[in-house]
């Protein structure tokens, strides 16, 4: 399974991204050494979306705290570069893709990582990663 991160990422072209305490929806809490991820520059963080793909080179998940009921699972991680992006994709780009069901990646993507304005890390779906591999 791929993943996606949207982050605020201060050098996007930086060898080495690290991550620590990230939230997780969609399957994001899986993630672990050796996946692929895609790294997106949160815009609320002055980002432009999708910058990068890595591989994850170490992950550990953040002990749930005791004095809380409700929590969302959060995750630390470790990314090396592999790629940057060559083609911009980001809420801009993604903000017309609102028909929930359409099934098309672009739709994904914009449900996952937009819908709430938080960073978080997902999964993605095969078919999402073959699309986010057209920016490379």
């Amino acid at each position: 399974m791929a993943y996606a991160i949207k982050a605020a990422i201060v050098e996007p072209t930086a060898e080495r991204f690290v991550f620590i305490g990230q939230k997780t929806m969609y399957g994001g809490r899986r993630i672990a050494a050796g996946d692929l991820v895609y790294l997106f520059a949160s815009e609320n963080a002055g980002g432009s979306g999708l910058v990068a793909r890595g591989i994850v080179t170490a992950s550990e998940p953040v002990p749930r705290r005791s004095d809380l009921q409700r929590q969302t699972p959060r995750v630390s991680i470790e990314i090396q570069r592999a790629a940057l992006a060559r083609r911009a994709l980001g809420r801009r780009e993604l903000r017309a893709h609102a028909d929930w069901d359409d099934g098309r990646p672009e739709t994904e993507l914009n449900f996952k990582l937009y819908r709430q304005a938080t960073d978080k890390i997902i999964g993605i779906s095969d078919e999402t990663a073959a699309f986010l591999e057209r920016c490379f």
